[in-house]
């Protein structure tokens, strides 16, 4: 019976962690159901996009500024080794718009809004507001959820279009200023090397990144413990699962995109 100890712990985490992913993923249709039934409250969606997208604007850009720069100081030296100095415009745009870009902003978001979901509205359940909610006939998927989840579909993919030019940027004024790179013939590889399928990539991981950052946070919020210490924690577990989910969107939407 010792011997089989080990499998029967093993055994009830992954049906744990099945369970988990369940109601994860009943919660996400239930919301996704939610955005295309009325009512819907306008003035919530409009906050939504004011705090998923336009105060996100700082950090992104400078996440994506700095990320170019570094990645076109990064191509230039390894290709010097090399011989290939000249390959840093393709590079950076390709490294930006398939991968770094859609990435790095959907890590953003899920340490910037996910958190702030999910801290929110576990906030508002140990205060007992959704409950009050219900007293005033209100649904709470209907005014907590879809203005964030509908916000998140909305501005993360322009947040992604956006860091993808403001890091391509980055890369382009590095090279200019400091790697001695005619800055005609810079923009003309960058935009002869893009195809289309790498810009609808990027927005399209753009979408389902800010889909899986908003249900996250909203999902725990809802579902969080009470008093302060099950605010950290849906908090906390939120951004974790933001991040991991993220990451393994990304692994399977670049094998859609690029496999053939």
């Amino acid at each position: 019976m010792r011997l089989l100890s080990p499998l029967g712990h093993l055994g009830r985490s992954v049906l744990m962690f099945l369970a988990a992913v369940g109601r994860v993923a009943l919660f996400a249709a239930d919301a996704i159901t939610h955005v295309l039934r009325p009512p819907w409250y306008p003035r919530e969606l409009l906050l939504s996009l004011m705090n998923i997208g336009w105060l996100s604007l700082p950090v992104v850009g400078l996440t994506a500024i700095f990320t170019g720069g570094a990645l076109a100081l990064q191509i230039y030296a390894g290709g010097a080794r090399f011989n290939a100095e000249a390959v840093v415009p393709q590079i950076v745009a390709i490294g930006m718009v398939r991968e770094l870009g859609p990435v790095l902003v959907g890590l953003m978001i899920a340490a910037r809004v996910t958190s702030s979901i999910a801290a929110e509205i576990a906030t508002m359940k140990v205060t007992e507001q959704i409950d009050a909610l219900v007293t005033l006939s209100t649904h709470p998927m209907k005014y907590l959820v879809v203005p964030r989840v509908v916000a998140a579909l909305i501005t993360v993919p322009l947040l992604v279009a956006l860091g993808d030019v403001i890091g391509i940027a980055g890369g382009y004024t590095v090279a200019v200023q400091n790697l001695g790179f005619n800055p005609a013939a810079y923009l003309q590889n960058t935009v002869d090397f893009l195809e289309m399928r790498d810009i609808v990539s990027s927005l399209v991981k753009g979408a389902v990144f800010g889909l899986i950052a908003a249900v996250m946070g909203c999902f725990y919020g809802m579902n969080s413990g009470r008093g302060a210490q099950g605010v950290g924690r849906a908090t906390k577990t939120s951004v974790e699962a933001a991040a991991v989910l993220i990451l393994a969107a990304n692994f399977l939407l670049t094998g859609v995109f690029f496999s053939l």
